[in-house]
């Protein structure tokens, strides 16, 4: 047996670590996390400096970071509690966004781009939720009609490409039998959210509060043990992890509900944002193909992924216009445009069963780092010119 790699996991926890301080260093300049961890990445790996490569043991760690990195878009939705109302119009916005990023897809599929036309789709139209939320909160936008908006589309940016993507990705029954299984796999995940809201035992609950600040943290330990038990029922039903981790997620969201609870979402946090998340990011940009994103193709494609996620998701926002006006409706487009890692997670999942040609993805990861970057700096530019009349036109 090959032992692991110790010097390149090493230079992976220091990129992680050091990615979190450089992403803050500046007051004023926000650089997400997750690009800071990719470019890092690529500076360690084969395409740059050449310091470290991912073994087996690294890649299941990223890979472990991967299941969490779902389990968590699932607690967001809700820990958000974004208002049924806006998560509606959200999903009807994401709707509109899936048919024409289906359509643009199988368009450029058949034109012979080398990828699958409904990966395409379903990738252009995912929003980026986690890293939009500190810059409206910034910004003071979290608690106006557009943080509310950006709220709504950017959960259903993030919930409804998970569902989707998890039944496509099957491919091992029938079309029928993929439905039955799902409502079957949807009820199982009812019932236990039922459990976790209603069957609460006094003993159980004694022993959760009370080693909530100890060593046996057993909330901890049972999330984390639902989530394994929910990604292995998935994989053995024959749906894809993703599904597992994301039902688990609400599963543990909707039963650390609590003012108490937020405790134990801050060590899940910590198991997942504080170690093994950044090791997916960072391992994903060690086997980043930067050699096909930089060629005039690379580039090009790129462009055109960073126009039409600009396009997809920006067509949703037109569901708002009469409630936000064009101005802070324009704000809300260019931030349901901006994503990056459900594309990171998607393409890796794609490239794996065939679905995207490894340069393909390159660029549309390449332009998901660009719409990260420079999309929430344009929204809130926008949101804050459609906010400067009403104050020049309010009273002294």
């Amino acid at each position: 047996m090959t032992p692991p790699d110790v010097r390149s996991l090493v230079l992976v926890l220091a990129a992680s670590s050091a990615a979190a301080i450089l992403s803050r260093v500046h007051r004023r300049i926000f650089l997400p996390t997750v690009v800071v961890e990719i470019i890092l990445g690529i500076v360690i790996g084969s395409e740059v400096l050449d310091l470290a490569e991912a073994d087996p043991y690294i890649e299941f760690l990223a890979n472990i970071g991967l299941v969490f990195l779902f389990f968590f878009a699932g607690l967001e939705v809700v820990v958000k509690r974004v208002p049924r109302r806006s998560f509606n119009l959200g999903t009807r916005g994401w709707a509109v966004s899936l048919a024409l990023g289906l359509a643009i897809g199988l368009l450029l599929d058949f034109a012979g781009l080398d990828a699958e036309g409904w990966l395409l789709g379903v990738a252009l139209a995912t929003t980026t939720l986690g890293t939009l939320v500190p810059v409206l909160s910034d910004a003071g936008l979290l608690p106006t009609p557009l943080g509310t908006a950006v709220l709504g589309t950017g959960v259903a940016g993030e919930f409804w490409p998970i569902v989707v993507i998890s039944v496509f990705l099957t491919g091992v029954y029938g079309a029928m039998d993929e439905v039955l299984l799902l409502i079957g796999f949807g009820g199982i995940v009812v019932l236990a959210a039922a459990t976790a809201l209603r069957a609460r035992p006094p003993r159980v609950l004694r022993v959760l509060r009370e080693t909530v600040h100890t060593t046996g943290q057993a909330a901890v330990r049972l999330s984390v043990f639902l989530l394994a038990a929910l990604v292995l029922l998935a994989r053995d039903v024959g749906f894809d992890f993703v599904l597992g981790a994301f039902a688990a997620g609400l599963i543990v969201g909707l039963a650390v509900d609590t003012p108490e609870g937020a405790i134990v979402r801050m060590r899940l946090e910590g198991i997942g944002f504080g170690f093994l998340i950044p090791v997916y990011f960072v391992v994903t940009g060690m086997t980043f193909d930067v050699d096909s994103l930089l060629t005039p193709t690379g580039l090009a494609l790129a462009a055109l992924f960073l126009v039409l996620l600009l396009v997809i998701r920006g067509v949703s926002s037109l569901l708002w216009l009469r409630e936000l006006g064009s101005r802070q409706t324009a704000s809300l487009a260019v931030f349901a445009a901006t994503g990056l890692p459900l594309i990171v997670a998607i393409v890796d999942i794609g490239t794996q069963r065939g679905a995207i040609a490894d340069d393909v993805g390159a660029s549309l990861v390449g332009a998901g780092m660009i719409s990260v970057l420079a999309f929430p700096l344009i929204a809130t530019a926008l949101a804050r010119m459609a906010a400067a009349p009403a104050t020049e036109l309010a009273p002294d």
